[in-house]
C-alpha cells in the first residue's frame, strides 16, 4: 500500500515537473522561433474570433440570469437599487474570467489538445523536430503568447455583454429604473477590481493553453491507448484538468487580493 502511495506520488511529482519544463520551453522558444507572426495571428483567429459567437451567448444569459435572481433576492430586503452592483461584482471577480475561460478550454482548448494529438500520432511532430524544426517554438509558442492577449480581451466582452444582459432583465423586464442601474454599476467597480478580473484572465489562459497543449502533445505516453483512442483521452484529459485548475487557480488569486 505505501509504495503504491509512494510510487503515485512520484509519478504526480514527474508529471508537474516534466509539464513546468515543457511550458518554459515553449516560452524561451520565441527567442528562436523564426516567423512566428504568422501563426500567432492564426492563434489569435483559434482562441478569439472562433470562440466569439460562444462567448457573446454565454455572457449575455450569465447577465439575464444574474439580473433576474439579483433582482428577487435583494427586493426581500428593499436594495433593488444595487442591482447594478451585485451584477458588476459578480462579473468582473468572478463569473466573467472563470465562464470564459471554461468556455474557451471547451472550444480552442479542446480543439488544440485533439490537434496536437492527431499531429503526435500520425508523426508529424517527430518529422518537424528530424527536418531541425523547433517543435515548442513552431506549434506551442504562438498560442501561448496569443493566450496572454485573447483571454482578457474575451472576458472584457464577456464583462460588457453580461452587463448589458443584466440591464435588459433588471431594467426592462423587472422595472429597475436604467439610470439607477448603470450608475450602481459605475459606483462598484475599483480599479483593482479590474486588475483581479484581468489577472485573473491571463493566468487561465496561460494555464489552460499550456496543459492542453501538453496533453495533446504528449498523446502517445498512455500506452494503454492508440490511435484515435490515444486522441481521445488526451482530449479528455486536457479539457478535465485544465478546468480544474482555472478553479483551483481563481481560489489562490482571489485569495492574494482578498
Amino acid at each position: 500500500m505505501l509504495h503504491l502511495i509512494g510510487r503515485k506520488a512520484l509519478d504526480i511529482l514527474f508529471g508537474l515537473g516534466d509539464y513546468a519544463l515543457f511550458t518554459g520551453r515553449s516560452f524561451y522558444a520565441v527567442m528562436h522561433s523564426k516567423r512566428i507572426w504568422r501563426r500567432f495571428i492564426r492563434s489569435i483567429y483559434e482562441q478569439g474570433t472562433v470562440c466569439l459567437p460562444v462567448i457573446l451567448i454565454v455572457g449575455l444569459f450569465t447577465g439575464l440570469v444574474l439580473g433576474l435572481q439579483g433582482y428577487h433576492i435583494l427586493n426581500r430586503f428593499g436594495s433593488v437599487g444595487l442591482l447594478g452592483s451585485m451584477v458588476s461584482l459578480s462579473l468582473v471577480r468572478e463569473m466573467a474570467p472563470v465562464l470564459a475561460g471554461l468556455m474557451l478550454i471547451g472550444q480552442s482548448g479542446s480543439a488544440l489538445a485533439a490537434e496536437l494529438g492527431i499531429q503526435r500520432n500520425s508523426e508529424q511532430i517527430v518529422a518537424l523536430e528530424t527536418m531541425g524544426v523547433e517543435s515548442h517554438g513552431y506549434l506551442i509558442t504562438p498560442r501561448l503568447i496569443a493566450a496572454l492577449l485573447v483571454y482578457p480581451f474575451q472576458t472584457a466582452l464577456f464583462v460588457v455583454i453580461g452587463f448589458w444582459g443584466g440591464s435588459l432583465s433588471g431594467s426592462l423586464l423587472l422595472g429597475v429604473d436604467s439610470g439607477v442601474y448603470w450608475s450602481s454599476i459605475q459606483r462598484a467597480i475599483e480599479s483593482r477590481d479590474l486588475r483581479e478580473c484581468f489577472i485573473k484572465a491571463a493566468v487561465f489562459g496561460i494555464m489552460s493553453v499550456s496543459i492542453c497543449a501538453y496533453q495533446g502533445f504528449h498523446a502517445d505516453r498512455n500506452h494503454s491507448d492508440t490511435g484515435a483512442r490515444a486522441v481521445s483521452a488526451a482530449t479528455t484529459r486536457a479539457v478535465v484538468m485544465s478546468s480544474i485548475m482555472v478553479l483551483v487557480a481563481d481560489y489562490v488569486v482571489s485569495s492574494f487580493f482578498i
